[in-house]
């Protein structure tokens, strides 16, 4: 039960930092938005947005370059910043100049401005919540709940995704222990797992819901059974790879078709049994709006 918990509270922390919540990659300070991503284990923020607040030029962009090449080119210091794609306004990732908490006050140093007191201070009090997060993992159980509660999801709903993301955190866990390491191997399981249960990969369910944004999670947009069919498919799929000791790619593809299999069978037997689909169109969207009509 305790290793159980862990698992639960590990995963509740990774999902705080998926880039694909809106929620974590855009901050605000004096209502001007600052882009940060999770990288290295770290925030890093983005330096333009930064040095627009603090400046309030209106090329904040080359005001930046003015700094680098005055304050670090011209002294010939290593860069302690790092290119990281972030989203544009046009929508698109670009690759933008990034840095972490510490560096980040190294170069507000650099930039005179009145606000450079109260932004450190703000800043360094949201690396911090961070911290509190990993000391205090309810602390980050509680936000993620308070996230979904935000944009309209059910409690009971909740529970099953938080639940749902556990049993994934244990699966990916499993499966980096017996080899697989790359970014594309992990959709290429999860991708048999989905195939297998739904008979859809993730791309075409997402499709299938009319989800067009790179950055929209799926599950997000499942319903209760979707849901429920993820957790079995996903689990069976762990304890199988584990009773078969299953190393490397190819033994884990046929381990994750397996598991799949035994979320197929399980909605099939249903189907059967309510005579309808449990796999559904209504994206997290039409859910939403079908209760505010229902509750009046």
């Amino acid at each position: 039960m305790v290793e159980g918990n862990l698992a639960q509270t590990q995963a509740v922390l990774n999902v705080l930092v998926v880039k694909k919540m809106e929620k974590d990659s855009l901050i605000v300070f004096q209502d001007k938005k600052i882009r940060r991503t999770w990288y290295n284990e770290e925030w890093h923020f983005s330096v333009v947005d930064v040095v627009a607040v603090l400046t309030d030029s209106p090329t904040p962009r080359q005001y930046w370059g003015k700094v680098k090449d005055r304050e670090f080119i011209d002294l010939k210091l290593s860069p302690i910043w790092v290119q990281l794609k972030l989203p544009a306004a046009d929508g698109k990732f670009y690759g933008t100049d990034c840095a972490n908490t510490e560096n980040m006050f190294r170069i507000i140093q650099s930039i005179p401005s009145k606000k450079a007191e109260p932004f450190k201070q703000w800043l360094a009090k949201v690396g911090y919540e961070r911290i509190q997060e990993i000391e205090n993992p309810e602390i980050a159980q509680d936000r993620v709940k308070e996230y979904y509660q935000l944009k309209g999801y059910p409690k009971d709903w909740i529970e099953k995704r938080l639940r749902g993301i556990a049993i994934r955190q244990d699966l990916t866990e499993e499966w980096k222990s017996r080899g697989v390491k790359e970014k594309t191997d992990f959709a290429i399981l999860t991708n048999e797992i989905s195939k297998a249960t739904f008979g859809k990969t993730i791309t075409e369910y997402k499709q299938f819901k009319g989800l067009n944004r790179q950055n929209q999670n799926l599950r997000d947009h499942m319903n209760d059974w979707e849901l429920i069919l993820t957790m079995v498919g996903e689990k069976a799929t762990t304890d199988i790879t584990i009773a078969k000791d299953a190393k490397g790619i190819k033994k884990c593809k046929d381990c994750a078709k397996e598991g799949g299999d035994v979320a197929k069978n399980t909605r099939k037997e249903l189907e059967q049994k309510v005579g309808k689909s449990l796999i559904s169109k209504e994206n997290y969207l039409k859910l939403i709006k079908k209760r505010k009509l229902k509750n009046g």
